[in-house]
């Protein structure tokens, strides 16, 4: 995985765990579901690239 991309999807990990965590705080369920939300995406989009690295070489 190129470390940009690898980049991009951890900060999205990132900010979906600090948007469910401000959630939780504030007692905000929405902020909570697109915080798992985001989180399920940067977690996806890493798993998609190690696929397409592992099948490069």
């Amino acid at each position: 995985m190129s470390a940009g991309k690898k980049i991009k999807h951890t900060a999205k990990t990132a900010e979906g765990k600090v948007k469910e965590t401000t959630g939780k705080a504030v007692g905000n369920e929405s902020l909570v579901a697109k915080g798992k939300a985001e989180q399920v995406k940067g977690d996806t989009a890493q798993a998609g690239q190690k696929v397409k690295d592992a099948f490069k070489h």
